[in-house]
């Protein structure tokens, strides 16, 4: 989907477009009005206005909208150093947690800011009504009421590939008083639109109807070719994509996924006992899909421990903000592989956890529905590790939106909740599927600083079939890109004359890069970080929220097996009962029926958050935030933790555009898991 397209980098060019429907009000076709005249007393909010290089077409009216205002946490300084010591090894306050609600007590903002923000919305003709937090303020208007109470306009606009869309096209102004503990306001812009980050091998040959199950070895194939993968684009000529011992050769077991990243000797501490995890999600699954994929790889008798918590009326009944939209073709059961892929993961790596609650929310178009839902589950502080792979570029979330998340994340951090987020599947290009734009970009939420980033690698040549326990392929592990095709390069015979930024939509690659809002965190530090291709603050398109000349947020932190070529085994299903399924649109012919391999960041980023799972039942204490651990661990003895991906001796040794170097780069982090050490001896010098 195509939303908006902002200033693009030097190193990038705008080649891509996707058509989208507009989701929210009407269109006008007059020209936009001037913007209002900001009163006396009245404070324009910096970054406040969505960049953008796209021609308006007039107007955005709507007969009702929510926003929501952003309030600063109270003593924002405070806050800071007590993150920092709370993550800082020798502090006294090390590790030491925050419980369920003391988060809000210490730093939500005081009654009277609140009476403030409340106060002036309600004079301007706004409807205040109840929000998820206590750090927002939600309020409901018309368009009209909206803009004049900000002292705003509102605008559509028109991509070059004709899509429309809507934003606000002035700088939100508020009485200088508020404006001076306020983030910024969300719900502006019809932009902020989730995506998951999965990928199959949508390209293999299927097996004749009424042919017996194949097994291995009989049905492993090699990896694909660069001229099969041209087959199939040019001719739909199909090819054997068979890896893995799982059913029919659909991918990685369990078993296989925790002998290649050489997991410790299985027991209940290690695999995940008396820990409670998480998946946020926005799509409905079913119970059945996970009973069968479980039971087949831990006998009939296993039952996943499953819990569902449904946030504003979750994905089958729907409680939309108000004038947003929730349409049915992103809900019902429309990522249902993706729920299915998160479970099944997490699973794979701990499948002794106490609980895995699945939390969901609507598909929304503002994304309120998702910081709904990320407030719910801090606010509950059940889930000690959460895994998300749903995510939006950077380009297409506001500033306002990403600092709102922050101060959801920074709780979580305090609380010891360890969260993990998929970097993206399209390269270094992140917003290729969402926004149909080429510019080089990440992803948000894994791009925020108490979010772990999780990229993406490949097992490329290594096909371990019905081998139960195999081996780590040294010196085999690669960055994900298919073939090497992801690229930014011009169409020519090398990439079948597509172009690069065709095949990195197309087979996929690991996403990486620097952040356009924040600056970097204080743990990421270690060789390699800084780079030649280190980004710093400017105040616009460089991590714009961080004082200028700051060095920028690098992604992803850490890495693991992303390739759908290389997949994993998911077992996943779709019915008459099951609304907008994708499962539903072609598993049944697979064999077996609902078994296939899986692949993109959407699965290295459960992989990891499980393994934190096993590593909190190892030691009985929340990791929190592992981010500090991980970039200690690896200054302090990389080659015991980490698998180092550096291309050397390798063809495919970029995402695309960043290279895989000796030591962290911005393809695959700091490298893939040791999964032994991490968990059973991490605590030497990492917590």
């Amino acid at each position: 989907m195509t939303w908006h397209h902002r200033p693009i980098r030097a190193s990038a060019v705008a080649v891509l477009g996707l058509a989208m429907t507009a989701a929210m009000g009407g269109f006008a076709s007059v020209a936009a009005s001037a913007a209002p005249a900001m009163p006396a007393g009245y404070t324009a909010l910096t970054g406040s206005v969505p960049p953008t290089t796209d021609p308006q077409t007039g107007p955005f009216t709507a007969a009702a909208m929510a926003i929501q205002v952003a309030l600063q946490p109270r003593d924002p300084a405070g806050l800071a150093s007590a993150l920092h010591g709370i993550y800082t090894q020798g502090s006294p306050s090390y590790h030491r947690w925050l419980a369920a609600g003391q988060f809000d007590a210490r730093y939500a903002p005081s009654a009277a800011r609140t009476r403030a923000v409340t106060g002036f919305l309600a004079k301007a003709g706004l409807k205040v009504e109840a929000s998820s937090s206590p750090f927002l303020v939600r309020a409901t208007g018309s368009s009209a009421q909206v803009a004049a109470a900000l002292h705003t306009k509102f605008s559509t606009y028109r991509s070059k590939k004709g899509a429309s869309y809507f934003q606000n096209s002035a700088p939100v102004s508020l009485p200088s008083s508020v404006a001076s503990f306020v983030q910024g306001v969300t719900g502006l812009t019809n932009t902020i639109r989730d995506q998951s980050q999965v990928v199959r091998p949508g390209a293999a040959r299927p097996a004749a109807a009424g042919a017996a199950t194949p097994v291995p070895p009989a049905c492993e194939s090699p990896y694909p070719t660069v001229a099969q993968q041209f087959a199939e684009v040019n001719n739909g000529t199909g090819f054997p994509a068979g890896y893995g011992d799982g059913p029919g050769c659909s991918g990685l077991t369990p078993a296989q996924d925790n002998s290649i990243y050489g997991a410790p000797a299985a027991s209940g501490r290690t695999t995940g006992q008396g820990v409670t995890i998480g998946v946020f999600e926005l799509s409905a699954y079913q119970h059945s899909d996970i009973s069968t994929w479980a039971q087949t790889f831990y006998g009939p008798h296993f039952t996943p421990p499953l819990t569902d918590v449904n946030v504003d009326g979750g994905p089958l009944t729907p409680v939309c903000p108000v004038g947003d939209s929730c349409p049915p073709a992103f809900n019902g059961f429309a990522g249902d592989i993706e729920v299915d892929a998160d479970i099944e993961m997490q699973l794979a790596i701990a499948k002794n956890v106490k609980n895995l609650i699945v939390y969901n929310a609507p598909n929304d178009f503002s994304g309120q529905t998702s910081l709904d839902e990320w407030t719910a589950i801090a606010a509950a502080d059940k889930a000690e590790s959460v895994s998300s792979s749903w995510a939006v570029c950077e380009n297409d979330v506001t500033a306002a939106y990403a600092q709102a998340e922050n101060t959801v994340f920074e709780q979580m951090a305090m609380q010891g909740q360890s969260v993990f987020g998929a970097e993206g599947d399209t390269g270094a290009f992140s917003c290729l599927r969402s926004d149909g734009t080429s510019i080089v970009n990440v992803l948000d939420p894994p791009s925020q600083p108490f979010v772990t980033s999780v990229g993406g690698t490949s097992l490329e040549s290594f096909n371990p079939g019905a081998s139960q326990h195999p081996a780590y392929p040294a010196g085999t592990e690669s960055v994900w890109n298919t073939d090497a095709l992801c690229s930014n390069a011009a169409p020519s015979a090398a990439n079948d004359n597509q172009g690069g930024f065709f095949w990195c939509g197309r087979t996929g690659a690991g996403g990486g890069g620097s952040s356009q809002y924040w600056g970097r965190p204080f743990y990421q530090a270690g060789p390699g970080v800084n780079n030649q291709f280190t980004t710093r603050a400017n105040g616009t398109t460089q991590c714009s929220l961080a004082r200028t000349g700051t060095p920028c947020r690098e992604d992803p932190d850490i890495s693991v097996d992303a390739d759908e070529f290389t997949p994993y085994s998911e077992f996943c299903t779709g019915n008459a009962n099951t609304p907008e399924s994708v499962c539903g649109t072609f598993s049944g012919g697979q064999n077996p029926p609902g078994w296939f391999g899986i692949g993109g960041t959407s699965l290295s980023s459960p992989f990891w958050s499980a393994i934190i799972a096993d590593r909190d039942s190892f030691l009985g204490k929340r990791s929190g935030n592992i981010n500090p651990v991980l970039y200690t661990l690896f200054n302090f003895a990389p080659a015991l933790y980490f698998h180092d991906i550096t291309g050397k001796g390798q063809t495919t040794t970029n995402n695309g555009l960043f290279p895989v170097t000796p030591g962290y780069d911005e393809a695959t982090g700091i490298g893939t898991p040791r999964m032994s050490t991490l968990i059973t001896q991490s605590s030497i010098s990492g917590g």
